[in-house]
């Protein structure tokens, strides 16, 4: 029943998602981030409890990787997307490209059988679109800096580059999974915000976000050296 009860949990996400897109519709940015917060807390969280309960073993009927890969495309991928281009941070054509690379690049990594490390980390971004977009909402750079982080992410995608999972890698995981909590909460108090410019939840966001992305491949650096 346990094992049953963390199948549901993991569920969940697919309501949050369809919050989600209901707010990214009527264009209310806050509430759809707030609602992909959220999402990305129960991501999080259902892991973990995924194998302290060996869901594989007591409750096989369902694929709780299926699962989550369906609720993570969604959330992590296809709504992010599709307010970045409905938002108006990408004028025009580039708002086009931008939905188009993210969305078919992303397809193909999620299929990608070699995405996971040895270590339990990935290799090559792992498709969160929803930190990149929810960063851009709150910093908004020019244009041509989203849709140059776009194209550099996309191809990094498939390029033999660690990125960390912040509850599943063990090396440095007791700086990186506060780091990635920080974030979720920077990412909910920015959007509560309304994104207001003067609030430090966006240097949280910027610092904690630079982190997570880069400490995989300094780790990557320091293993090929030898060191650390």
């Amino acid at each position: 029943m346990r094992a049953l009860l963390v199948h549901l949990f993991t569920a969940t996400g697919a309501v949050f998602a369809m919050l989600a897109m209901l707010a990214a519709i009527d264009r209310e940015w806050e509430l759809m981030f707030l609602w992909l917060v959220v999402a990305f807390a129960v991501d999080g969280i259902d892991g973990p409890l995924a194998r302290k309960f060996d869901v594989k073993t007591h409750a096989p009927e369902f694929d709780g990787v299926l699962l989550d890969l369906i609720i993570d495309y969604l959330t992590y991928v296809f709504i992010p997307a599709f307010a970045l281009f409905k938002s108006d941070l990408l004028p025009g054509w580039t708002g086009w490209v931008a939905i188009i690379v993210i969305t078919f690049a992303s397809a193909m990594y999620f299929a990608d059988t070699r995405m996971k490390t040895k270590d339990n980390s990935f290799s090559g971004f792992p498709g969160c679109w929803n930190m990149l977009v929810l960063v851009m909402f709150a910093i908004e750079p020019n244009f041509w800096i989203i849709l140059t982080l776009v194209a550099i992410l996309s191809v990094a995608m498939f390029l033999p580059l660690k990125f960390i999972h912040p509850v599943r890698t063990k090396r440095w995981r007791w700086i990186s999974l506060p780091m990635a909590l920080a974030w979720t909460f920077f990412a909910g108090w920015a959007a509560w915000v309304h994104f207001d410019p003067q609030s430090w939840a966006h240097w949280g966001l910027v610092i904690t976000s630079i982190y997570l992305i880069f400490v995989g491949i300094v780790q990557q650096i320091f293993t090929q050296r030898g060191e650390l």
